[in-house]
């Protein structure tokens, strides 16, 4: 895909859903292009990380009863058998079944800065992502943050909060006034990802947050 070169221009909106300004990304500090194949990858990886991995079968040494064989081979007029521990028999062990495995694997970092990059990019092309000013509850109640996603329209959608190192002491009351929500996730911005960025209907990005976002270096 060739590479974005023209400034997104997008709205920054206040607690109550009206405009108070905007603000200007270059797709270039974001990448510039999106390569779909590279986030699949990404998104399987963190994905498979997120796996118990904790399924647990019991394979025919592992079964209760004897392994003698439950009558000789020939001349019984019966179908040739094992011994009740066989995967044939009811209560038997199962062949070749799952035990506790890792499923974990890493990308190179690089190549998950990059994905992260481009999953910011795509949310903000495709105009599911929100822009507001700052958060400031007087308090920690549900009913304010239920208000401010109806007020800018998202309620109702998942969504993922991303608060900048400048919102930390708002932090704690938006978390606490948002963490009974369906379907909302809050977390600081430099703990986002490409599954996590993707994965919602919709990002709510403080300004800080995305002038976070736009020059950490951990991104890059």
């Amino acid at each position: 895909m060739a590479a974005e070169t023209s400034l997104l221009n997008l709205a920054v909106y206040d607690a109550d859903g009206q405009t108070v300004g905007a603000v200007e990304v270059d797709p270039a500090e974001l990448g510039g292009k999106i390569n779909r194949q590279l986030l699949h990858e990404v998104v399987l990886m963190h994905r498979a990380n997120q796996r118990a991995g904790t399924h647990s079968t019991l394979r025919r040494g592992e079964v209760a009863g004897s392994t003698r064989k439950l009558f000789r081979q020939k001349g019984t007029g019966n179908a040739r058998v094992g011994t009740r521990r066989s995967n044939k028999r009811r209560g038997g062990g199962t062949a070749k079944g799952p035990k506790p495995r890792d499923y974990g694997y890493q990308l190179p970092k690089q190549a998950v800065r990059a994905a992260a990059r481009m999953a910011l990019l795509s949310k903000l092309q495709d105009n599911e992502t929100v822009i507001v000013d700052s958060f400031k509850f007087p308090e920690i109640k549900t009913r304010l943050m239920a208000q401010v996603l109806k007020n800018l329209k998202i309620d109702g959608l998942t969504c993922v909060v991303g608060l900048g190192k400048s919102d930390i002491d708002d932090k704690q009351t938006v978390y606490l006034s948002g963490r009974n929500i369906r379907g909302l996730d809050i977390t600081p911005a430099a703990q986002l990802n490409a599954y996590t960025v993707l994965r919602p209907k919709r990002l709510l990005l403080t300004k800080a947050a995305l002038t976070e976002l736009c020059k950490s270096a951990k991104w890059k």
